[in-house]
């Protein structure tokens, strides 16, 4: 069943939509041309199936994150999230290195934005022995990762552990650690547009946080 989807995917390889997709990720990784709608209708049968077996296979995602076509580490994040209540708090471990192999903004998002947002919701002890030693170190996905956990909170978000994480990494010169706090902060402000206000005026934030950040903040 694993095997044959990613037969799937190689069969169905488009090259022209492989160089263009391959070109708007910056060349960091080869692309089969797989736009996300072939890809869905290629890994649906898969995927529904899988839910039956209410537990996470995790050396099929090793398998697809050793392919080195991009659109297998896609497969094997919409696996995670097809089952993402199965992953256990232990599991973090696995999800780290998940950040930390192949790193790029689209896996990593999806990773911390859904998969790591979800664990550390269920259990707050992993933001102390993960989320705050991510935001504290040198590596920018972990700390991207660490920035953007929160990112479907709204009304749960932490404020104080997000402005700690802001303003733990707001003297970066790191494009995407800077884009992130404004993608935070923006997405925050659906829900609280008056701290978002008060933050960026009180704290000082790259250009691009701020412009980022002030979004849908009007004048």
């Amino acid at each position: 069943m694993y095997e044959e989807v990613i037969q799937e995917f190689y069969n169905n390889r488009d090259e022209n939509e492989s160089r263009a997709m391959s070109a708007y990720m910056k060349n960091q990784f080869p692309f089969l041309g797989l736009k996300k709608p072939v890809r869905s209708r290629l890994q649906g049968a898969l995927l529904k199936e899988c839910k039956k077996e209410k537990s996470i296979n995790w050396n099929f995602v090793k398998m697809c994150y050793s392919q080195p076509e991009r659109e297998f580490q896609y497969l094997a994040i919409d696996y995670l999230i097809t089952l993402k209540k199965y992953i256990l708090t232990c599991d973090i471990v696995i999800i780290e290195e998940l950040i930390l192999e192949r790193s790029w903004w689209d896996t990593v998002d999806m990773l911390a934005g859904t998969i790591v947002g979800e664990l550390c919701s269920n259990d707050s002890d992993l933001i102390i022995k993960y989320i705050l030693k991510w935001a504290s170190g040198d590596n920018l996905w972990l700390i991207r990762s660490s920035i953007l956990f929160q990112l479907k909170y709204k009304e749960k978000t932490d404020k104080e552990l997000l402005k700690y994480i802001i303003l733990r990494n707001s003297d970066s010169s790191e494009f995407f650690i800077n884009k992130a706090i404004g993608w935070i902060l923006r997405e925050y402000s659906k829900t609280d547009k008056t701290w978002v206000k008060e933050f960026i005026v009180n704290n000082k934030l790259s250009p691009l946080s701020v412009r980022e950040a002030s979004k849908y903040l009007g004048e």
